[in-house]
């Protein structure tokens, strides 16, 4: 079992105030307050349109909200390009499809933005990405094309990937939701890992084995608020909330 207070410090990594946000009436994210200790590790999960993808990828500005503020790192999310650009550089993001350009390798997916972002040399970008595949256990595949790969491979490839742009902090929006279930557990064994190094972890997600493992805290939103969070043990064994309750009962079957 992790172990909170020693993994996060108390400087803030993420810090969002009074978000809101809304898809034409649709008010999708409801005055949202949230702070992230780097070196924390968040589990967010809820039902089917409560929220919270959209929460995480109004982080890296994948999605603009219309009220309130995001700062990460420092740096307050504004509309000017380059601020975005800069949180950008320190947040890492890995989707539910993998994302990877088909017509590509394994090593020129993960070399792609080193190259044209970072202006980094070929050779430096190659080496840096064939480190991270073999962290990711999937160096031998480094020539091979996405759909040559299983779903779990590219997941992990995808992994490696956000890892070369040295991030900060890493997203995860339901990363496992479209694998079968026998590919899952690599994905998150790489997720594990990556958590006990001390990463910055924000992952959507509805496998609860994986929040009880590594989490600092669990956040469950409906209708886009926070309705519930608290670490693990108590998340899990003494959910306050009525809806939270429910919402476990379900997803558990308990």
């Amino acid at each position: 079992m992790n172990t909170p207070a020693a993994s996060a410090s108390n400087e803030p990594m993420i810090e969002i105030k009074r978000l809101n946000k809304w898809y034409g009436d649709f008010h999708v994210l409801r005055d949202i307050d949230l702070t992230v200790a780097r070196g924390e590790r968040i589990v967010i999960c809820g039902p089917s349109g409560s929220g919270k993808s959209t929460l995480i990828r109004c982080i890296n500005h994948l999605e603009e909200h219309q009220q309130g503020e995001i700062i990460v790192g420092g740096v307050l999310m504004t509309q000017d390009v380059k601020r975005i650009e800069q949180i950008r550089r320190q947040v890492g993001m890995v989707f539910q499809h993998f994302n990877l350009f088909p017509h590509l390798s394994v090593l020129e997916n993960c070399c792609l933005s080193q190259v044209w972002v970072q202006k980094k040399p070929r050779r430096e970008a190659e080496t840096l990405a064939m480190e991270y595949l073999e962290r990711v256990q999937i160096a031998d595949q480094a020539y091979k094309y996405p759909g040559q790969l299983s779903g779990g491979q590219q997941q992990r490839v995808a992994i490696a990937r956000a890892l070369c742009m040295r991030p900060d902090v890493m997203l995860f929006d339901e990363p496992t939701s479209a694998l079968d279930p026998e590919m899952i557990k690599e994905v998150l064994d790489v997720m594990v890992e990556l958590a006990h190094e001390g990463m910055t972890m924000l992952c959507v997600t509805h496998e609860m084995g994986f929040a009880k493992t590594v989490a600092d805290r669990v956040i469950f939103m409906d209708q886009g608020q926070i309705i519930e969070q608290a670490p693990p043990e108590s998340f899990f064994n003494n959910p306050r909330s009525e809806r939270t309750q429910l919402f476990l009962s379900q997803i558990l079957g308990h």
